[in-house]
């Protein structure tokens, strides 16, 4: 049981509470959720100027649509997923990730057969049942792109040019663009065999979730993060000597044209993603600030994915951020934008029962104005009024009483330059407006 004494002026509350949040969730409170939505908003927009386009899909799909899609094998699916049978006995699980939802529903509505490339983003609450950690918690949000339609190099450096231009817009800085391919399915075949045949040579020093991997998902041993296979992966068979003809030329030309557009990156070859659908081109965006787990953005080409839920085969790929990790890098960079805002353009004060109905219809005006104000509901003294308006961070203040109401005039106080002004009550709202605006502000 939680219990908390909060003072409030004279009174005393005593706060208590017999449940907490879920392991691995979190509460956002007001001035967070103000910061996020600011930074959501910068996300969304700046995804807009490439052409992408929000979409929301279910919190939950069918549990098969993740087996089938994001893989059996992978960790994801066999350990941290979240699933539940409907009353129907149908299985059911929470969104681990954005992608399937978004092919489900491009394929499901139609939308496959807009004019392409087809562009989507969204933000998503997402579930895993891993154990949390910074930045990583069984709930959290991602943003995402998905881009569908486009099998050539130029739609690959659009995506990772994409969140280029993301970081830059909310001033994140010192990340590293880490690229990689993985190839098709046919440059695969011979790289696996001779993978598995280099680890089986050392199957007495790897970790027990390599010796699951070896058998289920090889290409996923190589970017284990313990030491022991990490020191192994470093004379492990490399997947770009395997690359086929067109996947070579298709990776090339994604570096020519990143060169171009002077992105800084590294040909890293044991970035693989943790998912069983990328193909070809894969890329992390990685921060020293994380720690071990020190990916903030990750995506790649998936053109199989459309393909294994029954749709026309289709080039696609895509990214996702985690908004969590995001905020952990913008905090530790101290970022601005992670300053809270107080907004209240007009604080207006009242003594005595006309005054607090004459208040309030003026609060009324404004906020109709689109203005953002604020009155008295709690019975404070004049005194703890204005110490009330400016911890709420109002621009401007007034008290009205009897002598107020009495005259038809009320002074308006400045609260950044401590500069006071006379207006008509009659005409408030455009009086005041009139006087800020000369004022310049």
């Amino acid at each position: 049981m939680a219990k908390k004494i909060v003072k409030k002026g004279k009174w005393n509350f005593f706060m208590e509470c017999q449940f907490k949040a879920p392991r691995g969730t979190q509460d956002i409170l007001p001035d967070k959720v103000e910061i996020l939505q600011r930074v959501e908003l910068k996300l969304l927009n700046c995804a807009r100027r490439f052409g992408f386009f929000e979409i929301r899909t279910p919190t939950f799909e069918k549990t098969d649509l993740f087996e089938r899609l994001v893989g059996d094998s992978t960790d994801v699916v066999q350990k941290e997923m979240f699933t539940f049978c409907d009353r129907g006995g149908r299985s059911l699980s929470l969104r681990p990730e954005g992608t399937a939802g978004v092919v489900r529903a491009v394929l499901e509505t139609g939308l496959v057969n807009e004019p392409l490339p087809l562009k989507l983003c969204y933000l998503d609450s997402c579930f895993r049942n891993e154990r949390p950690q910074a930045g990583r918690l069984k709930e959290f949000h991602q943003f995402g792109a998905e881009l569908f339609g486009s099998n050539f190099p130029i739609a690959d450096a659009e995506i990772i040019s994409l969140a280029d231009c993301l970081f830059a817009e909310l001033d994140v800085f010192d990340l590293t663009l880490n690229i990689n391919s993985i190839g098709c399915l046919k440059c695969r075949r011979k790289y696996v065999e001779d993978l598995v045949e280099y680890y089986q040579k050392h199957l007495d020093n790897l970790c027990e979730i390599c010796l699951n991997r070896l058998e289920k998902n090889p290409m996923r041993l190589i970017d284990c993060k313990n030491e022991n296979c990490r020191e192994i992966s470093k004379n492990a068979p490399k997947i770009l000597n395997y690359l086929c003809k067109e996947c070579d030329e298709h990776f090339e030309a994604v570096k020519k044209m990143l060169d171009a557009q002077k992105i800084s990156y590294v040909v890293n070859p044991y970035i693989v993603r943790g998912l069983d659908y990328y193909t070809r081109t894969v890329f992390e965006f990685t921060s020293d600030q994380l720690g071990a787990q020190n990916t903030i953005c990750g995506g790649g080409r998936y053109d199989n994915l459309v393909g294994l839920i029954g749709g026309k085969p289709m080039p696609a790929l895509g990214l996702g951020i985690g908004i969590e990790r995001l905020l952990i890098i913008m905090e530790a960079q101290k970022n601005p934008m992670l300053i809270p805002q107080k907004e209240c353009d007009i604080y207006i004060g009242s003594i005595g029962k006309r005054a607090v109905k004459v208040a309030n219809l003026l609060a009324l005006d404004f906020r109709k104005f689109g203005l953002s104000a604020q009155t008295d509901l709690v019975g404070r003294s004049t005194r703890s009024q204005m110490k009330y308006a400016n911890k709420i961070g109002a621009n401007y203040s007034c008290i009205i009483g009897d002598l107020e109401i009495n005259e038809g005039r009320v002074t308006i106080k400045n609260m950044r330059t401590k500069k006071q002004f006379d207006i008509l009550l009659a005409d408030f709202l455009n009086e005041f407006m009139d006087e800020v605006c000369e004022g310049g502000k």
